[in-house]
């Protein structure tokens, strides 16, 4: 039993780091690219994906929170982004990849603000996982 200890912790340290990022084909749907309008409630410039938090009014006017998810923060640097990049009450427009459960949380490819103005570099038609 001894022998084996340090397999089990080797086992479990290196598995942490895998369940902590899951694949986008999992989560996504990548068939389809909806966009959906609202105002910006918060912005979590944080890794491992940044996290757009924002309402939107549905058919029948009612308010609906929604997440959207970025790529890590070192890929929006390198596209322009900031932590400052989003303020909350903003209304934006983001395009992506609605989850698959059909929740109100999707992965981002673009963003654009009231003015047409896209934030950043968009993302390609090519997921980034």
């Amino acid at each position: 039993m001894r022998s084996s200890l340090p397999w089990l912790v080797l086992l479990v340290v290196t598995a942490a780091p895998a369940s902590a990022h899951h694949s986008f084909a999992v989560f996504f749907d990548d068939q389809t690219i909806i966009e959906v309008t609202g105002s910006v409630t918060d912005f979590h410039f944080t890794n491992p994906h940044a996290i757009i938090s924002f309402t939107v009014k549905n058919a029948k006017g009612e308010v609906e929170p929604w997440r959207a998810e970025t790529n890590a923060v070192t890929l929006l640097r390198r596209r322009g982004w900031t932590k400052d990049s989003l303020t909350v009450g903003e209304t934006i427009t983001v395009e992506g990849w609605r989850a698959r459960d059909g929740s109100n949380y999707m992965r981002m490819r673009t963003v654009k603000r009231a003015d047409g103005t896209v934030l950043g570099t968009p993302v390609s038609n090519q997921r980034v996982d």
